[in-house]
């Protein structure tokens, strides 16, 4: 019973890993995305 609970902690601790770093890293590709679109319109002048 203890390694069942166990094995249930240590899964929900990597999903509370996994979850936001999933958001974060979909995030940042949007982000890349959007200002290499508005970069391309703006005729590629960085500031």
């Amino acid at each position: 019973m203890f390694l069942i609970v166990m094995m249930t902690f240590f899964a929900v601790l990597a999903l509370d890993i996994n979850v936001p770093a999933t958001v974060l890293t979909a995030m940042a590709a949007v982000n890349s995305v959007i200002l290499a679109r508005t970069d391309k319109q703006a005729g590629g002048e960085t500031a």
